[in-house]
């Protein structure tokens, strides 16, 4: 089969590969008809996230039709179309019983690489490294699918793929964001990164009982879809100071919630976009926090600061001091994908969100290079691709 492999920074190649086979009993194998590149495929892409090995499989945002399962597999058949979570949960451990599917003990055949630097490992992902339990990805014309029955939701043969494909990923990230706000009627709700987790994010937010959401972001595209999709107040922050314009926005009080929908690659300014940029790129920190130390400045006190961007590591020169003083909140983690599945395909098929309208561009995966260049450096607008095997 043809797939996108890893093989470095800025790097990646569709080769052929070996046909993904049956493993395990529970397992089923996907043909899969869409895939979209995420932002956190940026960070593999860009090089940030270790434990990768040259020509891996990667992408985890995806959807298909089921070809082949195991034989313990009983809530899938032949021909059922679904969209996969791209977290990878056995449904019987502590987490996945209390629905923290992202936290799965059993998922990880490599629990020991993410237990040296997390102290405890996280579930497996598909396409997202050895550390995730070197799964492969979901750029390719087939994969195999671990706890099948549990990381699958059965949807309508009838619905176009780009209606449904953010189910995978994109929507229930940007959900869960606004779900850890624990938003109270009234509440103002800042969301930093107006890309398609950040448009979810918004979007979830007044699903959720917010007042007023504030979207903050640099490029027009994306401030403009915040408006029309999210129905967003915007801020961009090349044009204002993003924390001023908070306060004044708010009555001095500053925003009851932030979302961080950026991660390890978020874009400063001045000496401090300098200093995040120098260090990440000698290795003394992993991640670019300047969206954390942003929210925990600008943030209410008593406030809420939710932490949906992937970070991988180590960070530097944070402002504990005001976070600590301000008495605020972190809720943070990959989501919990198979909690909040089944909710958002309802909201798709009530006609109340229509995911599609984040993607601008659509791709075959032979010209899966193109589209994280394109998605990379925001040309032509793109917000998000979608690519088709």
């Amino acid at each position: 089969m043809k797939a996108v492999c890893w093989y470095g920074a800025n790097d990646v190649r569709v080769e052929t590969v070996p046909d993904p086979k049956i493993l395990n009993p529970r397992d089923a194998i996907l043909k899969v008809t869409s895939a979209t590149i995420c932002g956190s495929d940026l960070h593999i892409y860009d090089g940030y996230i270790p434990t990768m090995q040259p020509g891996d499989i990667i992408g985890h945002e995806f959807m298909g039709e089921i070809v082949e399962i195991g034989s313990e597999v009983k809530k899938l058949q032949k021909g059922d179309r679904v969209v996969v979570s791209s977290m990878i949960g056995c449904g019987h451990c502590f987490y996945c019983e209390r629905q923290m599917w992202s936290l799965c003990d059993n998922s990880n055949p490599n629990a020991w690489m993410a237990e040296k630097v997390y102290g405890f490992s996280t579930s497996g992902i598909y396409g997202y490294s050895h550390a995730f339990g070197g799964y492969a990805g979901a750029f390719a014309e087939y994969v195999r699918l671990p706890f099948a029955d549990l990381g699958t939701i059965k949807v309508p043969k009838d619905i176009p793929d780009e209606k449904l494909l953010p189910i995978s990923d994109a929507f229930p990230t940007g959900y869960m964001g606004a779900d850890l706000c624990n938003i109270q009627p009234g509440d103002i709700v800042a969301v930093w990164g107006c890309g398609p987790v950040g448009q979810f994010a918004m979007r979830s937010a007044y699903l959720l009982g917010a007042e007023r959401v504030i979207g903050i972001d640099r490029v027009p595209e994306r401030l403009q879809l915040a408006r029309d999709f999210a129905k967003a107040e915007i801020i961009n922050y090349e044009e204002v100071d993003a924390g001023e314009a908070l306060k004044e926005m708010t009555g001095g009080r500053g925003p009851d919630a932030c979302i961080d929908a950026v991660g390890l690659e978020a874009h400063g300014t001045g000496l401090e976009g300098i200093y995040d940029e120098a260090k990440q790129a000698i290795r003394l920190q992993t991640d670019r926090p300047h969206v954390l130390r942003q929210m925990m400045v600008a943030g209410r006190k008593a406030g809420t600061l939710s932490i949906m961007g992937v970070y991988g590591a180590f960070v530097d020169k944070m402002p504990m001091g005001a976070a600590m003083n301000k008495a605020m909140t972190f809720r943070m983690g990959q989501m919990f994908g198979q909690k909040y599945m089944p909710m958002l395909l309802d909201y798709v098929l009530k006609g109340e969100v229509d995911p599609s309208t984040v993607f601008t561009h659509h791709l075959p995966l032979t010209e899966a290079k193109h589209g994280f260049e394109l998605f990379k450096h925001k040309k032509e607008h793109c917000i998000k691709v979608r690519l088709q095997p």
